[in-house]
């Protein structure tokens, strides 16, 4: 694609996310930064939070990984809504009712200080490195369609990127992120339907053929029932459900949107409504995955070696301009959607959870989120750099995936609060919640061994979470009743 056009396309969409910025950020203080003042309205919020759950890697990988295992993605999706019900009908109530800015207050209420602290930190150490890796790739992506041919080197197009996220982020906050998350959602669900439609023209069968071939595909296939399979229906769906909980309902980044909200009520026709989306859109995604297989072997196009490549390759080689453009646009705009929320909650979370920022004086607030935003921006800068110089997949992948360990502790402590009365010794509550992990991973590594050939998949952040359960009743603070008789 012409670079020309490239630069032209992006400098216009970032100027529409720009012009947002500066009409929702007048006016601007910090209760509008992290909560939008709670007037935000649901059904607008409902529909950004595709766009931050639809990440670049989503984005590509979902299509691609049909030609792997079929759309069993689905039967985790299905497990999913049902975590987003959770959310919605047990968490958001939890929260509205204590009149939270960042959820892991609830653990200081709940247990004490350092349990506050070590799910805030939990939540820092993971979004960071999942912010950061999203960012990588929009920049790997910007790298190649546009700046390589300039001579501009990668750290310079990292540095337009996280500088352009701040740029509409730093005065508004969460309330510029509701609305510009809507127009980053359009643009991802325009390139997904755009496609569609392009693949079914191309073909010159009728609408009844074409849904046949698809629901005749081996990759249409949805459920899996053999036990063995790291696919099993009940593995996908259970994990499907707590992964959802923890992502969804324990991360500060997706709570803080749903905080926006007027009241308890919107909020949760925001979750209930989003949920309902989201299902829709991924099944969207299985079916765009089955028609670019199709695509490619109707028109004898030889498959990429890995199938993340599947997508970019046949919308920016194959099809014609406004696919390739729409492409651009679509992972544009799904990778910050999720690095500019993400932003936003790691300042929110620092400022509240290790700043304080509720006690300093008004003058020194906006000073102090400012000075904030800026050192996570260049924090980011800094761990993608990393990702860069590592150079090497399997080890961001597995960097990537580390990430995941950290949601664990966070499952288990918020369990532990909402589901038994019971108090722990605070202080130790950092050191149960530093070795779940490692033994998470240590019975991952060797699963095969230990539980006679079974391989843990998905259902990590269960286990993970349920060795932080454990630990906390390890250290439970056992009170003595004093007889006064």
């Amino acid at each position: 694609m012409n670079p020309l056009l490239v630069a032209l396309l992006l400098g216009g969409y970032f100027i529409m996310l720009i012009l947002i910025a500066h009409f929702t950020g007048k006016s601007a203080t910090t209760d509008s930064f992290f909560t939008a003042n709670r007037k935000s309205p649901w059904f607008v919020v409902a529909f950004g939070m595709i766009g931050t759950t639809i990440s670049g890697v989503t984005f590509i990988s979902v299509p691609g990984e049909v030609g792997n295992s079929a759309s069993t993605y689905f039967q985790f999706i299905m497990g999913n809504l049902v975590g987003f019900w959770v959310v919605a009908l047990v968490l958001l109530p939890v929260y509205y009712k204590l009149n939270l800015i960042s959820i892991y207050t609830y653990l200081e209420q709940r247990f004490g200080y350092y349990a506050y602290k070590t799910g805030s930190f939990f939540f820092l150490l993971s979004r960071t490195i999942g912010a950061a890796f999203r960012m990588y790739l929009v920049a790997e992506v910007l790298q190649l369609a546009l700046f390589d041919a300039l001579g501009i080197p990668f750290a310079f197009t990292v540095l337009i990127s996280i500088f352009l996220i701040w740029v509409y982020t730093y005065k508004g906050g969460v309330k510029t992120i509701i609305w510009t998350d809507s127009l980053q959602t359009i643009f991802l669900l325009t390139a997904v339907i755009l496609t569609i439609y392009y693949i079914f023209n191309s073909f010159g069968w009728s609408y009844g053929e074409t849904l046949t071939r698809i629901s005749n595909h081996p990759f249409s296939r949805i459920f899996e029932w053999n036990m063995m399979s790291g696919k099993y229906f009940y593995k996908q769906f259970i994990a499907g459900i707590f992964v959802t909980i923890v992502m969804v309902g324990l991360d500060q980044d997706m709570m803080q949107k749903n905080l926006t909200c007027k009241s308890l009520k919107e909020a949760q026709k925001n979750m209930l409504t989003f949920s309902a989306i989201f299902v829709v859109v991924v099944g969207m995604f299985l079916l765009l995955g089955v028609l670019l297989y199709l695509f490619a072997s109707v028109n004898g196009i030889a498959l990429p070696e890995k199938s993340d490549f599947l997508f970019p390759m046949l919308a920016l080689n194959h099809m014609n301009l406004l696919i390739g453009i729409f492409f651009l646009l679509g992972i544009t705009a799904a990778n910050y959607a999720s690095a500019d929320s993400a932003l936003t909650s790691l300042t929110t979370a620092f400022c509240i959870d290790f700043l304080s920022i509720n006690n300093v004086p008004q003058e020194h607030k906006q000073v102090l989120l400012r000075k904030t935003h800026v050192a996570f921006s260049l924090l980011l800068f800094v761990v993608i750099m990393i990702f860069k110089i590592i150079n090497d997949q399997s080890v961001v992948v597995a960097v990537f995936k580390a990430a995941g360990y950290t949601y664990g502790p966070l499952l288990g402590l918020f369990a532990f609060g909402l589901l038994t009365k019971k108090q722990v010794k605070d202080r130790w509550v950092p050191l149960v919640a530093l070795c779940s992990p490692f033994i998470a991973w240590f019975l991952d590594a060797n699963s095969m061994q230990l539980l006679n050939g079974y391989k843990i998949g998905f259902e990590l952040i269960i286990i993970n979470g349920a060795i932080t359960f454990i630990g906390l009743l390890l250290i439970e603070k056992h009170t003595t009743l004093v007889n006064k008789g």
